[in-house]
């Protein structure tokens, strides 16, 4: 009441100026800070809502760790590889029940940049080729939780979302679908997995997401650009090689007036034959079989790059050793010793590299044709080989002959194959390779091998 009155008799009565000069304090300055908060506040809840991704920047970070970068979603900014010669493992807090590794699951610890270095096993010498044996540490590697996507649902965290249809009706594989997406300006692809999926097929489809990323980037490899694990759907974003699998690209080249363009020449098969074989060098460098080798699990982009894909068998193997299921639409691409279940070794791969060769030269014809499956392998056994395609080299011919060798220690390394493709890439002609009419799908699933219950699915 002091200051009231002591403002009244500083005052004239009616003089708002000076009223508003005395009780500046009350009248100007806290109305003006509770109308700075509140719109500071509003800033903040709208941010929230329309672009969490800048809320997630402004944050200040619990922790900065000096020897690893955190594994970041797929709003991670352009500037920053996630994958640089990092050993990363996906994982979230106990509490989110999807995703739990199960106990069964060793990772084996990758030599990277800060990182613990591995431990090289002692191999014995021997002159045959030994049987692959994948070495694990009986400890796991460190897991990383990578930052999450802050949108709730698929449609809301992607643009231009839809199905990609698969090059065959039939589908093995119902608990993951496949989208074609548009994501930070590049084309994308979704695997998404199912809401029906149980919990062994969301730790198999996390688990193979993790071992994407501690693989680790290669340019002959399809770009893992990141995951959405913590919340349905579960999803991971690979890079879209715009001409998709080798294979359909191989019976488009059959066709006339194909939009996009699609040539094949023999000097093209050398080229994108021997970025297959820098990946193939990379994973057995990783003590790591692909045993998956032809067109259809090799991805072609709008450059005419090969990539090196169907690493869902490399993570199978990885994980349960030599107990995984037979596919028997691989027979007539396996090398004769895993005919007789024999254990499989690096020479297993460059078998089915010659078959790959033989695919690309006949532009998608299916290997061994005019032999059934029951009758494979008694035909290799007479030392019988894949014929010469019209359209084949003499030089090309030869590599796949030495490639498709009866006894594994008789094929060339892959240090050889590479040194074999840089020569004949060299002298090869630039003459496109032609084909006698598109593929019958039918004829070619029967002449292949594949089953009823195969299926055609790349990613």
């Amino acid at each position: 009441m002091s200051t009231l009155s002591g403002g009244d008799n500083r005052c004239k009565h009616g003089d708002t100026i000076c009223e508003i000069r005395v009780y500046e304090q009350e009248v100007i300055v806290v109305p003006i800070l509770l109308l700075a908060s509140f719109l500071v506040t509003l800033v903040f809840i709208l941010l929230l809502r329309y672009c969490p991704e800048k809320v997630d920047r402004i944050r200040p970070q619990a922790s900065k760790s000096t020897s690893r970068r955190v594994l970041h979603g797929i709003d991670a900014p352009p500037g920053i590889n996630v994958l640089e010669h990092e050993s990363i493992a996906l994982d979230i807090p106990s509490s989110y029940s999807t995703f739990q590794p199960p106990y069964t699951y060793l990772t084996k610890t990758l030599s990277t940049t800060g990182a613990t270095p591995s431990v090289t096993p002692s191999v014995t010498p021997s002159p045959p080729p030994q049987p692959y044996k994948p070495s694990y540490t009986q400890s796991y590697t460190p897991v990383v939780q990578p930052r999450e996507l802050p949108r709730q649902r698929l449609p809301e965290s992607f643009n231009l979302v839809t199905p990609m249809p698969g090059a065959f009706s039939l589908r093995s594989d119902t608990s993951v679908s496949l989208y074609r997406a548009r994501m930070e300006n590049r084309n994308v692809v979704l695997r998404v997995l199912n809401d029906s999926a149980d919990a062994t097929e969301r730790h198999s489809f996390l688990g193979f997401a993790s071992f994407l990323a501690q693989l680790g980037p290669h340019p002959f490899l399809p770009e893992l650009l990141g995951v959405v694990s913590l919340r349905a759907p579960l999803v991971t974003v690979v890079e879209e090689l715009e001409n998709r699998d080798l294979l359909s690209f191989l019976w488009r080249c059959r066709q006339d007036n194909v939009d996009p363009p699609c040539e094949m020449t023999e000097r093209r098969i050398f080229t994108m034959a021997k970025q297959v074989v820098h990946a193939l060098e990379f994973l057995h460098s990783k003590d790591l079989l692909h045993g998956n080798i032809r067109a259809r699990s090799v991805l072609v982009s709008n450059h005419f790059t090969a990539k090196l894909w169907g690493l869902h068998g490399v993570y199978t193997r990885k994980n349960k050793g030599a107990t995984q299921k037979v596919d028997p639409s691989m027979k007539k691409w396996q090398a004769p010793e895993l005919l007789v279940k024999k254990p499989a070794t690096q020479s297993s791969d460059i078998w089915s590299f010659g078959v790959l060769l033989y695919e690309m030269t006949t532009l998608g014809d299916a290997p061994f044709a005019e032999i059934s499956i029951n009758e494979l392998l008694q035909f290799h056994q007479r030392g019988k080989s894949l014929k010469k395609p019209s359209n084949c080299s003499n030089t090309l011919h030869a590599l796949i002959k030495s490639c498709c060798q009866w006894k594994d220690q008789d094929r060339p390394s892959l240090a050889e194959v590479s040194r074999k493709l840089v020569s004949g890439e060299k002298g090869a002609s630039d003459k496109l390779l032609k084909a006698s009419g598109p593929v019958n799908i039918e004829q070619y699933l029967q002449e292949a091998g594949y089953g009823e219950a195969n299926s055609y699915t790349v990613f």
